[in-house]
């Protein structure tokens, strides 16, 4: 079965991270005290940023051979066992960053995903399950590789997406993963910012930007000329998923004439809408999966407080009602299948664990367990990650989770704010290693929806224009005050950390709340708004009209960006500031650290400042999360206190 799911905004990538649904009111109040037993032992910290034993199982078309990366030389490679053999057989050897993503075309060959020290220029190399004929199949400097579609019913091709001619754009190539042999299939005018297949593998539509106005071509043959279809705003969004098992229609999840997305049914030749296939009157939905055999629709998704799923077939209903039996308490995924749709990876996780990875044998019914991913971290001792809500200051209904401490009363604790990277994604419930291993050092900690997070109608996330340092981050600061109102926090222990956006939200923080944090942690964060889009990745020019609709004009809106960018008004902070980047970040280009590190510096603060020079939007690197989040626990031990605090390290971490 394919699962294609779509977000609510382009630049979900830009930056890295109460409903009155059924069950939403079991979360309107304050989560009740934590299990007061005593609190579970102090877990080794890196046992939460371990690479796994193995995991990222698929199955190969055939279903006679499971594949699955384990760590070798402490970087995740590949490896594959077939189903009647005892032991696997590593067939890839990466020793500089760990495999990026991989998957099996045909049989023989399995295509992997590779970049370099973090500079996001993936390249596309293809090996044999045997471990022979490794092959860069796009081996051109500065070139990044995009998955087209990976045509699971043709063994030789896919269609990949190569801004070799330009780095703006990416025209479309057929490529024989066999051969090697790259055919133009599709040549980019400069706006077309996606590519759609029909069933036959044939690109029929595509979709352009003008950075303000996006449109939807078709074609009815690969011959035929791309006509516009349809046009909107960019706040209104039509995104394409897939063409109608006989090729003639496409489904779409569209907000058009609607708050919510909803997934439809679009007749291609006219832009119009045939029919409603699925909505939730809540929130967003998510995407649409389907039988790629039996060519029916299978399930709808959309996210509440949790992942849900809505059954359009009922073999889908009997499968996973049938797992979820057999895997109670856990959240049921089904991650790859073999064509014939009889063999799959099961996975089967919760807010407390990675879970573990099952083969599931539909005919038999017979399920097998290939691996615990995190065998090392125990259910038990991890705490709940449970769903809150409350008002903003301007009446908004902000959703978000909270996860305290076990072990521990609820009131009066150290507090770590974590507000998500997008901006326009959103925190879901599920492992978190991070909030797991701040809550086992005893913080509780806060991860806000705030507004323009993804997933709540189209509304709630336009709230979010032209609104960074000002009402978003009023949405993490109310979220402050109501851990404090309700007693939870203790107002004197509270930090901020987050990643990309988040890392701005940080430093924000830092400066337009200085009284409300007693320390922050910014990694890859924005700190001038200026800087950063000018320097944008090259591929992201198209949406830059976009970004300054959604961010600001560096021009227009010049004074209004400075008085948001921290690192003007970095003489506001007064809680001590780690900050954490690294130096071939492609989005959050190091420059953004630097400046805020130079003006506390110039200020005579000593800020703490970690960069790794072979990394980019994140730390990758095993050896690299190491560092980061051991500096990251003493820091916050030394400024927040938490009971079960370890020795506080000396002032420069790392």
């Amino acid at each position: 079965m394919k699962n294609v799911q779509t977000h609510r905004t382009l630049f979900h990538f830009i930056l890295m991270a109460a409903l009155l649904i059924p069950g939403w009111s079991k979360a309107q109040s304050v989560p009740g005290a934590a299990e007061r037993a005593a609190p579970p032992p102090q877990i080794p910290l890196r046992d939460f940023f371990r690479n796994p034993v193995r995991g990222y199982f698929q199955v190969s078309p055939a279903g006679d051979t499971i594949s699955f990366m384990q760590p070798f030389e402490h970087r995740m490679n590949l490896f594959v066992q077939a189903r009647n053999e005892a032991e696997p057989h590593r067939i890839t050897g990466e020793t500089e960053r760990d495999i990026a993503g991989y998957f099996w075309k045909g049989n023989e060959h399995l295509l992997y995903l590779k970049d370099f020290k973090g500079d996001e220029n993936f390249h596309l190399v293809s090996v044999g399950r045997d471990g022979k004929n490794l092959r860069d199949l796009t081996p051109f400097p500065g070139v990044r590789a995009e998955i087209i579609d990976d045509l699971k019913d043709n063994p030789r091709e896919i269609l990949v997406g190569l801004n070799r001619r330009s780095r703006e754009v990416f025209d479309a190539y057929r490529l024989d993963v066999q051969s090697g042999k790259l055919t133009l299939a599709a040549r980019n005018p400069g706006n077309i910012t996606g590519w759609v297949t029909d069933h036959a593998g044939r690109i029929r539509a595509a979709v352009t930007t003008d950075g303000v106005n996006s449109s939807l071509l078709y074609r009815s043959g690969e011959r035929s000329p791309f006509k516009t279809i349809l046009t909107t705003n960019f706040r209104e969004s039509v995104s394409p998923l897939f063409f109608s098992f006989d090729n003639r229609d496409l489904y779409a999840v569209s907000n058009l004439n609607r708050d919510k997305a909803a997934v439809v049914l679009l007749d291609p030749a006219t832009g119009k809408e045939k029919s409603l296939v699925f909505e939730q009157p809540e929130v967003d939905a998510g995407g649409l999966s389907y039988s790629r055999k039996r060519k029916v629709l299978t399930t709808a998704y959309y996210t509440t407080w949790k992942s849900q799923r809505e059954y359009l077939d009922e073999a889908t209903r009997k499968l996973f009602e049938g797992l979820e039996a057999k895997l109670p308490g856990y959240e049921i995924d089904l991650q790859s299948s073999d064509l014939d749709e009889n063999t799959f990876i099961v996975a089967a996780s919760n807010d407390r664990t990675r879970g573990k990875r099952y083969l599931y044998d539909l005919r038999k019914d017979e399920l097998t367990l290939l691996a615990e991913i995190s065998p090392w971290l125990k259910e038990g001792e991890l705490a709940p990650m449970q769903p809150v809500s409350f008002k903003s200051r301007d009446g908004l209904t902000l959703n978000g989770y909270l996860t305290l401490p076990l072990g521990r009363d609820p009131h009066h604790l150290p507090v770590v704010v974590n507000p998500h990277g997008g901006p326009w994604a959103r925190d879901e419930w599920g492992f978190n290693p991070e909030v797991q291993f701040l809550a086992n050092r005893g913080y509780a900690v806060l991860q806000v929806n705030f507004r323009g997070s993804t997933g709540y109608g189209r509304a709630f996330w336009e709230a979010s224009f032209k609104q960074w340092g000002r009402t978003m981050q009023d949405d993490i600061s109310d979220g402050v005050a109501y851990l404090v109102r309700e007693g939870i926090a203790d107002p004197k222990r509270v930090g901020i950390y987050g990643g990309s956006y988040g890392g701005y939200a940080t430093l924000a923080g830092l400066v337009f709340s200085p009284d409300l944090y007693a320390c922050g942690v910014d990694y890859v964060g924005v700190s001038n708004l200026l800087t950063f889009l000018a320097t944008i990745p090259p591929y992201w020019k198209p949406y830059l009209e976009m970004m300054h609709e959604m961010v600001g004009d560096p021009v227009k809106d010049r004074d209004m960006l400075m008085a948001e960018s921290p690192v003007f008004h970095a003489d506001r902070i007064r809680a001590p500031l780690f900050v954490a980047q690294g130096e071939k970040d492609p989005r959050v280009n190091i420059a953004e650290s630097n400046q805020i590190v130079e003006a506390l510096k110039s200020r005579g603060i000593d800020v703490p400042y970690m960069v790794k020079a072979n990394e980019g939007h994140g730390f990758a690197n095993e050896e690299n999360r190491f560092d980061f989040y051991e500096a990251m626990e003493g820091f916050l031990a030394k400024y927040l206190k938490p009971d079960t605090a370890p020795a506080a390290p000396a002032n420069k971490p790392g």
